[in-house]
């Protein structure tokens, strides 16, 4: 493999994970912070962060679009449900720092 064909592939392994996160707007942030320790949000700023990197400047908001599809404040007015109180307790457990 060339790093070429690792970039490209590694490049369409995250789109496959961005449209599957798109696709799935009945998991919640939360779910996946609990579940795994990183959400929608932390992947768009793991996206404005290799951007940063490679002197690419994206905004926090942009690179949320990149991610949800649509603007963050959309999405979250369409699809983001209230936490319940068993949710905030694992996310406290699982995330003391966050």
């Amino acid at each position: 493999m060339t790093d070429l064909n690792e970039t490209e592939i590694q490049a369409a392994v995250f789109r496959r994970l961005r449209d599957h996160l798109r696709s799935r707007t009945d998991v919640q942030n939360i779910d996946l912070m609990n579940l795994s320790g990183f959400c929608r949000n932390c992947l768009s700023r793991w996206y404005q962060e290799a951007a940063a990197e490679q002197g690419a400047e994206i905004g926090k908001a942009d690179a949320r679009e990149i991610v949800y599809g649509m603007p963050y404040d959309d999405w979250r007015d369409k699809y983001q449900t209230e936490a319940t109180a068993e949710q905030q307790a694992a996310f406290k457990a699982s995330n003391p720092d966050h």
